[in-house]
């Protein structure tokens, strides 16, 4: 059985590990912790696999090959919400409603009656909605802790250590990878997570706003995900702007997030590269597997595809770069 060797177990490693066990590799996972948690960008993600509204921003890959994530969070026995994603904007900004629409396929125009039909507990509230049927959320958290059991059972081993390369190895180390990807970069998302039993939303809200926009992401037990900003920094610390701008739009798109519980605030960096478009770059017998940007559980599974037939098979798939260096 051929032997590989993934560094990193975020969502970008533990993607290429399943797939590495799909095709019959015997996996070892390198990092110093082997468990989901804060310590890792992928525990602060929203979930959204929401290709055709990221589209609004994102370069066409990012539309095509994140379509293939729904399907296989599924196949790996994730919970996911099949509700699509709806867009909002407040009444000055509808303009804004207008430019999404003209950059985002899939989508259906609602009125008023339309929205409340969607979603009751915003009748009322705006005049007009997009709603992007063809789009899923799951809680990234669960998710991540779901595929490490999955690999564990399947006999991958887990090293709490940050590991090296040796034979076939698949680096997945996000921006700690800086010592070997020169141009990649930290660009800092921070979220929040409140809780109320006042208002229910049964699929994500994207509200549009020139200087904030913000998403909601409905989790279990009345708990919303909300992000996330966009700063190109790498640094990690949370900052009272952020927070602001979060809880005061979350507040714009209903008054009953104003006496929600706070449970919890958090930041992190994401790795990027210039073009915010993920890169895998081979070095010897090294493939880093990088670059996921603000995509890591939409691309993730598309990538460490393409990670992994092109170590089985000696392909050069889409995203590739060689590094003779």
């Amino acid at each position: 059985m051929t032997q590989a060797r993934v560094i990193g177990g975020g969502v970008a490693g533990l993607c290429v590990a399943t797939r590495l066990v799909e095709r019959g590799y015997e996996v070892t996972i390198f990092d110093p912790s082997p468990r989901p948690g804060p310590h890792g960008c992928s525990w602060w993600a929203g979930g959204m696999l929401a290709p055709f509204c990221e589209g609004e921003t994102a370069e066409e890959p990012v539309v095509r090959l994140g379509q293939e994530a729904a399907a296989w969070w599924e196949r790996q026995g994730v919970t996911l919400h099949r509700r699509g994603t709806l867009v909002l904007t407040l009444g000055r900004d509808r303009r804004e409603l207008d430019r999404f629409a003209r950059r985002v396929a899939g989508h259906e125009m609602l009125d008023p009656a339309g929205l409340a039909a969607l979603e009751p507990d915003l009748e009322g509230r705006f005049n007009r909605a997009l709603h992007v049927s063809g789009e899923a959320h799951l809680d990234p958290r669960a998710a991540l802790i779901h595929l490490r059991d999955r690999l564990e059972q399947a006999g991958v081993r887990f090293v709490a250590e940050p590991g090296r390369p040796e034979g076939l190895t698949f680096d997945c180390r996000g921006l700690a990878a800086r010592d070997a990807l020169r141009d990649l970069r930290g660009v800092k998302g921070e979220m929040a997570v409140l809780h109320s039993a006042d208002i229910r939303l049964t699929r994500p809200v994207r509200l549009l706003h020139p200087r904030y926009p913000l998403y909601v992401v409905p989790r279990a037990d009345g708990l919303f995900m909300l992000g996330a900003t966009q700063i190109e920094t790498d640094d990690r610390r949370r900052s009272v702007r952020s927070a602001l701008e979060l809880l005061s739009a979350a507040y714009a798109l209903h008054p009953a997030f104003g006496e929600a519980e706070l449970v919890e605030i958090g930041a992190d960096a994401r790795p990027a590269f210039p073009d915010n478009l993920p890169r895998l770059v081979r070095r010897g017998e090294t493939i880093h597997v990088n670059g996921l940007f603000r995509h890591g559980f939409l691309l993730a599974p598309a990538l460490a595809r393409l990670a992994v037939e092109a170590a089985s098979d000696s392909s050069k798939p889409e995203f590739w770069h060689e590094d003779h260096d």
